[in-house]
């Protein structure tokens, strides 16, 4: 399957809209962080994009009256995407080069230019003049660098949120995460479930703060 790399998240929100029947579904912080987890520990999109498949067909295959509720998060499908994932990495397929970017670089520019910006704003000088300082005409052709150095930076904004956040502003986003967890806790190990607790973590810090994601995957968001 040739995936685009940056697509990520966006398939795989359509991919479980489509496979739920309901379009105007809106994926929860959680799912996002989930979505986030996988990326970040390398699962391919077709791995999620078929776990998802696998999920809902078993899901379909229940009785009517053993179906009590809809699928209303990722996690529902992480057993399967895992298994998924495993057997992709058995099989060692070879991974796609060459992609088109899927933006161009004017984007790139406007999204990185915004971003050093909203830093400014926020009196994280240093970080906007890393920012600023990317040769982008130079890493437009290497867009794997380019995502590497902006996740660089945005490492070092989210390990700052962390310090300055308070313990009460940690505890409250810990008890939403497990208020979410709770019905699929048994669908995730214990790997899967640091991770994805880190991952939701920052994000809701992100949000508290105001400030941008730097990667490139949300350079359309």
């Amino acid at each position: 399957m040739i995936e685009n790399y940056f697509n990520y998240f966006t398939e795989i929100e359509e991919h479980f809209q489509r496979a739920r029947g309901t379009g105007l579904f809106l994926l929860s912080p959680m799912d996002w962080a989930l979505i986030e987890a996988w990326k970040n520990s390398g699962i391919p999109l077709e791995a999620v994009l078929r776990g998802i498949d696998v999920a809902f067909e078993k899901w379909r295959a229940k009785p009517v009256r053993a179906r009590i509720q809809m699928v209303n998060s990722l996690a529902y499908c992480a057993q399967a995407i895992a298994k998924e994932a495993q057997q992709i990495a058995s099989g060692a397929p070879a991974k796609s080069r060459n992609i088109a970017p899927p933006f161009s670089l004017d984007e790139v520019r406007n999204f990185v230019a915004r971003n050093a910006g909203a830093l400014r704003q926020a009196g994280q000088d240093d970080l906007a003049e890393s920012l600023a300082g990317l040769d982008l005409d130079a890493l437009y052709a290497d867009l794997e660098q380019l995502e590497q150095r902006l996740t660089a930076i945005e490492e070092k904004m989210i390990a700052r949120l962390q310090v300055a956040a308070s313990d009460d502003a940690l505890f409250e986003a810990r008890r939403s995460l497990d208020g979410e967890l709770k019905p699929y806790r048994g669908k995730m190990n214990a790997e899967q479930l640091a991770m994805l607790e880190k991952q939701f973590l920052q994000r809701k810090l992100l949000v508290a703060s105001g400030l941008p994601r730097l990667s490139l995957f949300y350079l359309h968001s």
